[in-house]
């Protein structure tokens, strides 16, 4: 009898072991793909005007497709930190590119290291330089740089000669390849610098998008006369704002040559401070370039600063907008056909190696970009193009693919999502709300229908206004603050290209007065404030 009982406790053990190892093997692994700054125009499987991503486009086309995704704060580095925390920026207290993150508290990544999972960084991070909760990773120094760039690592930093969207791939996927723990299920964020500024593409991409011409934005040359004071003051215009060397990329040699270039461009910087460009501006990137890659880089550039030299100064002002939203695109779009096809390689091989059966595969971005609507670069504002983010996921037997959705999701959604997907425990104090009922397909357990939305970072570069907001599916309102007190409602379905303020039209009163409520009330449930709004004025 007593023998028997042992043997009972021995099957017994042995059969919850495999019962363990059976749960660790059957949890989802995880590649979270982020760009920085894709705006979702540039994907074709929202919009193919402009560029063909045809494989960004395979994880829609085998998966979901969001049309409402959103991020909380239209920044870089407060964007990160959001979907890190699953928390809003005036919680998590990275409320812009210069407020220190504080890295005692706890971010999804470390809950799955915690839980098993090996989890892994490359790429882009945009703040700190140790990154919690991962068994390894290289990341670039603040924006880091395109060309041979240096990396931060767990054990020693490296500088690595080639193209950054090429070497943050080979990083990932030799990670895939030789230090994967077979064991284990993984989460790895791949994390690309481009597209953001200052839009230094491959060599050959250069060359093959400095020939092509891109269709024009409605509203690229917006006077603002339906909007606020906060879109008129804004200094991201492409033709008075952006930068004759560090954006269009003409020689220095040529700017000092031509003696008078016009318009005169001017700008404050992050402290506030009134900014003229340098040429440090083009030679910082064009710098790091070994001999041979500038011999290719020259090809173009020269082209670049001959027809600059030649036509600037016979142009009219709608003509040099015009070429410099051109110069703009095939910069732009360029370093995204990189992504594209770096994307790409990473799919084939999850393809190869059976990992994309049991892998969920999510593509997104930090943030929407203007590329050219209401004449504007960058982003900041909660004006659709920069509010409104890509994403697409993809999870083999989960998700029915080729859907879409148009529920009012945000990146502050991300951590929980992924917490509840690999059966984690999610902590009380996140606030976002898990995707998983819609990428079942029972949007009857979705229960929002609006989100929050709130920028901080100003007085600073760009001059955006700092504002806070209400979207739902129909409308937007607005309260800027801070040197202004303005309000503004765009009606989302019958102005698209949010041109018409209609705040103070008697026809949406009613709408003016729900809304107002309906922003109180959210701001309370995410525990936002006007006491907050001015702790964090500097």
């Amino acid at each position: 009898m007593k023998n028997f009982f042992y043997l009972l406790l021995i099957l017994n053990i042995l059969f919850q072991s495999c019962n363990d190892k059976t749960n660790v093997k059957t949890k989802p692994n995880i590649l979270f793909i982020m760009s920085d700054d894709h705006a979702y125009q540039a994907i074709s499987a929202y919009d193919d005007k402009l560029i063909q991503t045809p494989n960004i486009d395979r994880i829609a086309n085998e998966g979901i497709l969001f049309n409402n995704a959103c991020v909380t704060n239209s920044i870089c580095a407060p964007s990160r930190a959001v979907i890190l925390t699953g928390k809003h920026s005036h919680i998590n207290g990275k409320i812009d590119n210069h407020a220190k993150f504080d890295d005692s508290q706890t971010t999804f990544p470390q809950i799955f290291q915690k839980a098993g999972y090996q989890t892994a960084m490359y790429g882009k991070l945009h703040f700190g330089n140790n990154p919690k909760g991962f068994d390894d990773f290289l990341i670039l120094p603040g924006q880091g740089n395109y060309i041979n760039p240096k990396f931060l690592g767990k054990e020693k930093d490296t500088i690595i000669e080639g193209y950054v969207t090429d070497i943050i791939t080979d990083l990932t996927l030799n990670w895939f390849k030789n230090k994967r723990d077979t064991n284990k299920p993984f989460l790895m964020m791949y994390l690309h610098k481009a597209p953001h500024r200052p839009w230094w593409p491959r060599t050959d991409k250069f060359a093959e998008f400095y020939d092509k011409k891109f269709p024009e934005p409605k509203t690229l040359f917006d006077d603002y006369s339906g909007m606020g004071t906060a879109a008129k003051t804004a200094e991201m215009n492409i033709l008075n704002h952006m930068q004759y060397m560090h954006d269009s990329k003409v020689y220095p040699s040529t700017i000092k040559e031509m003696k008078e270039v016009k318009p005169d461009i001017e700008y404050v910087d992050g402290k506030g401070t009134l900014m003229r460009p340098t040429q440090e501006r083009f030679y910082g990137p064009y710098g790091r370039a070994n001999k041979k890659q500038k011999e290719k880089y020259d090809v173009v550039l020269n082209k670049i600063s001959e027809d600059f030299r030649l036509n600037w100064p016979k142009m009219n002002e709608k003509e040099k907008m015009k070429w410099k939203f051109q110069r703009y695109m095939q910069d732009y779009l360029a370093t995204i056909s990189s992504v594209d096809d770096n994307v790409g390689r990473v799919l084939n091989y999850l393809e190869e190696s059976g990992l994309d059966k049991n892998t969920i595969v999510v593509y997104t971005s930090d943030q929407g970009f203007y590329l050219g609507e209401h004449g504007w670069f960058d982003k900041r504002f909660i004006y659709n193009e920069s509010f409104k983010t890509p994403l697409i996921i993809k999870w083999p037997n989960v998700i029915e693919a080729g859907t879409t959705n148009e529920e009012m999701v945000q990146n502050l959604d991300f951590a929980q999502t992924f917490l509840e997907a690999a059966m984690i425990d999610v902590p009380d104090d996140m606030q976002g709300e898990s995707l998983i009922p819609l990428l079942k397909g029972d949007s009857s357990e979705w229960t929002r229908d609006a989100v929050y939305y709130h920028y901080y970072e100003y007085p600073s570069v760009h001059m955006a206004k700092r504002h806070y907001g209400i979207v739902n599916k129909e409308f937007k309102l607005v309260h800027f603050y801070y040197d202004v007190d303005e309000w503004e409602l765009y009606d989302r379905l019958n102005d698209p290209n949010e041109i018409n303020n209609v705040y103070n039209n008697p026809e949406y009163s009613d709408i003016v007065n729900k809304l107002t409520q309906e922003l109180k009330e959210i701001r309370v449930k995410y525990k936002d404030s006007e006491e907050l709004d001015k702790g964090f004025l500097y």
